[in-house]
C-alpha cells in the first residue's frame, strides 16, 4: 500500500494527523484548539471536522487502489450532532462499497469517546493523470 499523503499544505495547516490506515479503514485526528479552529461562536468551525472526514474519507479508500488510482471526492451528506470544543477530534472512516467507479464510504467523529457528527459519502475513482488505465 502506498503511504497516504496527508502531507499537503491544508491537512499540516489543519493540523491533521494521521493515526492508522490499511484494508478499506482510516482513522485521523486533530488536535483543535480555539486560536486556530473555532468560529465565532467559540465552537469548532464546521468546516474543521468536514474536511478531517473528506481526507479520512479519502485515505481509506486509497488504501485500497493501486498506485496509478486517485480518487476524489463526488458529495458528502454531513451530520452535525453536538458542539465540538477544544480538544482531539477523531475521525474513523470506513469503506462501505468499492464499485469499479464509485466507492461509497461513511465516517464517524468523536470527541471524548462522545459521537459529535457523521458523514456518507461517494467518491470517483480513476486512473491517475498520465497512468495507463
Amino acid at each position: 500500500m502506498r503511504p497516504f499523503e496527508q502531507d499537503f499544505d491544508f491537512a499540516r495547516a489543519l493540523g491533521m494527523k494521521m493515526i492508522e490506515r490499511g484494508d478499506g479503514r482510516c482513522t485521523m485526528a486533530i488536535d483543535i484548539n480555539a486560536k486556530q479552529h473555532f468560529s465565532p461562536q467559540r465552537a469548532a468551525h464546521g468546516g474543521v471536522a468536514y474536511s478531517l472526514a473528506d481526507s479520512a474519507m479519502g485515505g481509506a479508500l486509497t488504501s485500497l487502489l493501486p498506485d496509478d488510482y486517485w480518487c476524489a471526492t463526488l458529495e458528502i451528506k454531513f451530520n452535525y450532532h453536538v458542539r465540538v470544543g477544544e480538544g482531539r477530534l477523531t475521525c474513523e472512516a470506513s469503506v462501505l462499497h468499492r464499485g469499479k467507479r464509485i466507492a461509497n464510504i461513511e465516517a464517524r467523529l468523536y470527541q471524548d469517546e462522545r459521537l459529535v457528527s457523521s458523514a456518507n459519502g461517494s467518491f470517483a475513482i480513476f486512473p491517475a493523470p498520465g497512468a495507463r488505465s
